[in-house]
């Protein structure tokens, strides 16, 4: 249960920053560049900081697609994917509603923010394969140490370079079509991300298995 409440949490306290962060970026400035900076840096430090502090707890995934990838490598049992995957999502909710609170919005919002378009969906594998090669590399490096550090440095990276700004977990993109901010998005528009995620995941381990020469 410790770890089931770890990834709630900690998937919570994520999304509540990412959607926050937009929140309050809006509130600040009108200049969409200096908006994705506030988001970014944001992000950056919180997500060092959960996985730092969460991953002797469950690992620290706050995403079903690190899990997904688990259960493929058979790291982790189809039941506790199954687990891991609903404390995400249910975490991801309330760390929407939690931040729509704390900036006096509707607890539950629609996002109006239309994210749709090939170029996006390619931006969101690029991001989602780039996460997941580098969990993997590391891993398989034996340098667990770096992998705080690194993440959130890819992220940030991501959120610049890539056109989706890299959402790279379904989680947390279920919980920002909540957020009717700069960092929502339109329920509509999520089943697409959500599925170019999981297939960049797979590119993600596909390139961990040719670099590393495992079968």
């Amino acid at each position: 249960m410790n770890k089931l409440f770890g990834e709630f949490l900690g998937t919570l306290t994520l999304v509540a920053i990412v959607v926050g962060s937009g929140i309050m970026a809006t509130s600040l400035s009108q200049d969409v560049g200096v908006q994705l900076l506030i988001n970014t840096i944001s992000t950056v430090f919180g997500l060092f900081v959960l996985i730092q502090i969460f991953a002797p707890i469950s690992g620290a995934h706050f995403n079903p697609v690190v899990t997904m990838i688990d259960l493929i490598e058979r790291k982790v049992s189809f039941s506790q994917f199954v687990q891991y995957t609903v404390v995400q999502i249910l975490g991801a909710v309330s760390g929407a509603v939690l931040a729509n609170a704390m900036f006096g919005h509707p607890l539950i919002e629609s996002a109006t923010k239309l994210r749709s378009g090939g170029n996006l969906y390619l931006g969101e594998i690029v991001a989602t394969a780039g996460l997941i090669l580098i969990i993997n590399l590391l891993v398989k490096q034996e340098k667990l140490m770096l992998i705080p550090v690194m993440v959130a440095a890819w992220i940030g990276s991501a959120y610049f370079f890539t056109s989706s700004t890299s959402f790279a977990n379904p989680a947390v993109t279920v919980g920002r079509t909540l957020s009717d901010s700069f960092a929502g998005i339109a329920p509509s528009c999520a089943p697409r991300f959500i599925a170019a995620q999981i297939l960049g995941s797979l590119i993600g381990l596909g390139l961990t298995k040719v670099l590393t020469n495992d079968k």
